[in-house]
């Protein structure tokens, strides 16, 4: 698995020198997952940050009732864990699954902490990825509140350009929070406006 894309992505934010690659890399776990395979469940203690290579992890919760509301989909350069569990190291709320056959690379958390520590400039990286996750999180907030279902399904395909023919239906609509029969709806009415 090469480790090209998550030092593109470490390194457009701080500049590593070689020797400080080579010591990233050497903590980089690889791993893949089977479509639908668990990355983490609720109520695990995340202990990774997941960096997709390629791939789709989807991040979500599951309510009393059983239904499953997803929060983010973390597509290639993209990051993902429960951030509350991984700093606290208390039980995940969130669950992390597959959505497509997935290679990552993985940094547990004593190794990010050391990474922290040998690298003082990864801090940055830390800070400016949490900053840029909560920007994320308002935005999505916002979304969820004032825009029509329209308007969110736009976002989304702005977001996650070409995701909506790699994953089902039923995925992104539980993203959207609508049905995935109001989505197909959308999906027609956007399409005969191209056409038209």
């Amino acid at each position: 698995m090469s480790v090209d894309r998550i030092i593109r992505n470490v390194c457009s934010v701080i500049d590593l020198d070689q020797e400080e690659v080579d010591w990233f890399v050497s903590i980089l776990e690889p791993r893949s997952f089977e479509k639908r395979e668990m990355v983490l469940s609720s109520g695990e203690i995340c202990r990774y940050q997941t960096f997709v290579i390629q791939g789709c992890l989807k991040i979500f919760y599951t309510d009393n009732s059983g239904l499953d509301h997803t929060v983010k989909f973390a597509i290639e350069d993209w990051w993902a864990f429960d951030l509350q569990s991984f700093v606290t190291r208390e039980p995940a709320f969130y669950s992390i699954q597959a959505l497509e056959d997935t290679d990552v690379f993985q940094i547990n958390r004593s190794n990010h902490d050391l990474l922290y520590e040998r690298i003082p400039r990864f801090e940055k990286f830390g800070r400016l990825m949490f900053q840029n996750s909560y920007i994320l999180l308002q935005n999505r907030m916002t979304q969820n509140l004032y825009e029509t279902a329209e308007e969110k399904y736009y976002h989304f395909t702005e977001k996650y350009p070409g995701l909506e023919l790699r994953i089902p239906q039923k995925e992104i609509a539980s993203y959207l929070g609508i049905t995935p029969e109001f989505l197909s709806m959308l999906r027609k009415k956007r399409l005969a406006r191209k056409f038209s």
